[in-house]
């Protein structure tokens, strides 16, 4: 199977946050980010597996500031790690004000896809190249958030969870 960077996978998109996008206080609507965060973080798994995808999992969206009305929503996502058929995706938003000249961090998030091939059958996925320290950050944390993911939906056992178990182990020494 070949091998692919995470910069490969790297997918950026902007969208303008309009009154219909908009709640009664004038904020981006959680769900229409969440929408906009599936299309952005599904394009960079179809970059990394050449196939389509379906969404499997959302996790780890934090909703650390509100988006307002007419600020422009900037969603960079990028594959951190890809598993045999499924692909973990991480994305960063950011929301600008651009007659300010503001860039603010408003949110992060993992989202998981599987790769799927003509008969809707989940096929194999490149394997994934980190090189920076954050990719390679990712790409190491990525195995313990795919364990918890499954552990959560019951299709793996706590004790058969290797990565998760090290952490805490390692923090039983701290």
């Amino acid at each position: 199977m070949n091998k692919k960077f995470a910069k490969e996978s790297y997918t950026e998109m902007n969208e303008l946050v309009l009154p219909n996008d908009t709640n009664t206080f004038g904020n981006l609507m959680g769900g229409r980010l969440l929408y906009w965060m599936d299309i952005c973080s599904a394009m960079a798994a179809q970059k990394h597996s050449n196939s389509p995808v379906v969404t499997v999992s959302v996790d780890n969206v934090s909703f650390k500031r509100s988006i307002k009305l007419g600020e422009v929503v900037t969603i960079q996502a990028k594959v951190s790690r890809a598993f045999s058929s499924s692909m973990e995706v991480r994305m960063e938003i950011f929301a600008h004000n651009l007659p300010e000249g503001t860039r603010i961090k408003s949110n992060e998030a993992y989202y998981t896809f599987v790769a799927i091939d003509e008969n809707t059958k989940p096929r194999k996925v490149a394997e994934l190249i980190p090189e920076s320290e954050e990719e390679i950050k990712l790409f190491d944390e990525a195995l313990q958030r795919r364990e918890l993911r499954l552990i959560l939906a019951g299709k793996m056992e706590v004790k058969d969870a290797k990565s998760i178990k090290s952490l805490i182990s390692a923090m039983k020494t701290v």
